[in-house]
């Protein structure tokens, strides 16, 4: 077993966080991280010491049972460690005899020096002893009692244990969530203001039935993702996403009218003698826009300048697996009254 622990922490060099960092001479000095306050961050605090080398430190996050035979061996067992992902799942606990074990399922994902990768995967024990039973010093702190940590040939992402113990399982992930996020993330990520990259989208869950549903046939479920993507002045851009039992995420676009507006004397300032149609085009972008789960429609609401004399808005209305255009309205009067004129009108549903 020790065997294997040494070559499972031979690749181990960073925080508990999932970033990966670098261990080689010319990387950035890793933070120090030194807290005892839990079992996650006893094992944080740990790879920290590995981070630096400071393997002195990171010996001494272990209680009597160590993790190599000598402390020699603990140190030579990182040589070609360049960085490490690491991830852990639901930590459960256990009291006994004055102490509490605490169980941490890990999954590593490891990359030597020569670019190689290896995931291991497995549990780690730690134990607490009740502080106020402890009369004398030495005081003994919160420390690993073992780590079991094994090659997996499952892909990182998949490799974590769903429990150690009596722990509970991890919550299931969602998928479909998490592809959206990575869609959104990759084509706006350079785009969106920074402040809402890292916010979670609204979703919703819509249930329907299809076209060809017999009676007794059960519902559909389709789900909408809701991303903020930007905040000017007098407009807020969102982007959306969708998936249903049968397709994989996509961004849903959005169609629009393509208008030619007139004006007296070609000055938008002055009286509008007419608009008209003249093609469709479609835009990933959604302004002012919201989705009402009662009536499943997500309507947009672009101002043309602050004070909203002058705007385009659309309704968007699901039904047979997609959204659709039903309703556009076009206000192209520059005169300080909201007056929108009705230029597409399919609210009747097929």
């Amino acid at each position: 077993m020790r065997r294997v622990l040494l070559a499972a922490t031979a690749f181990l060099s960073l925080t508990i966080s999932g970033q990966a960092a670098l261990a080689a001479d010319d990387a950035p000095e890793a933070p120090y991280v030194d807290d005892r306050s839990s079992a996650e961050a006893v094992i944080r605090s740990l790879y920290s010491a590995i981070n630096r080398h400071e393997f002195a430190r990171a010996w001494g996050y272990y209680g009597d049972t160590k993790p190599a035979k000598d402390f020699d061996s603990f140190v030579k067992g990182y040589d070609g460690t360049d960085k490490v992902e690491v991830t852990t799942g639901a930590i459960s606990d256990d009291g006994a005899a004055g102490s509490i074990f605490y169980n941490v399922p890990v999954a590593i994902r490891a990359t030597d020096k020569s670019g190689g990768e290896k995931v291991f995967a497995g549990c780690y024990t730690l134990r607490q002893v009740n502080a106020q039973a402890q009369a004398a010093p030495p005081f003994d702190p919160i420390h690993i009692e073992k780590g079991a940590l094994k090659p997996s040939t499952a892909d990182f992402e998949a490799a974590l244990p769903p429990s150690c113990g009596d722990g509970p399982p991890p919550p299931k992930k969602d998928t479909a969530l998490e592809q959206a996020k990575k869609a959104f993330l990759a084509t706006y990520g350079d785009q969106c203001d920074k402040q809402f990259l890292g916010n979670e989208p609204e979703v919703f869950s819509i249930k329907y039935k299809d076209k060809d549903a017999q009676p007794g046939d059960p519902d559909k479920e389709a789900r909408l993702f809701h991303f903020s993507c930007s905040a000017a002045a007098y407009n807020e851009s969102s982007v959306y996403y969708m998936t249903d039992e049968l397709s994989e995420v996509r961004q849903l676009q959005f169609a629009e009218p393509k208008m030619d507006i007139r004006y007296e004397n070609n000055n938008s300032d002055g009286k509008l003698l007419g608009m008209s149609i003249v093609g469709f085009e479609t835009t990933g972008w959604a302004v002012n826009s919201d989705y009402d789960p009662d009536t499943h429609t997500i309507t947009t609401f672009d101002k043309w300048r602050g004070v909203g004399d002058a705007s385009d808005s659309g309704t968007y209305l699901f039904r047979n697996g997609d959204f659709s255009l039903v309703q556009y309205d076009v206000d192209a009067s520059y005169d300080g009254q909201e007056n929108p004129q009705t230029v597409v009108d399919y609210n009747t549903a097929p």
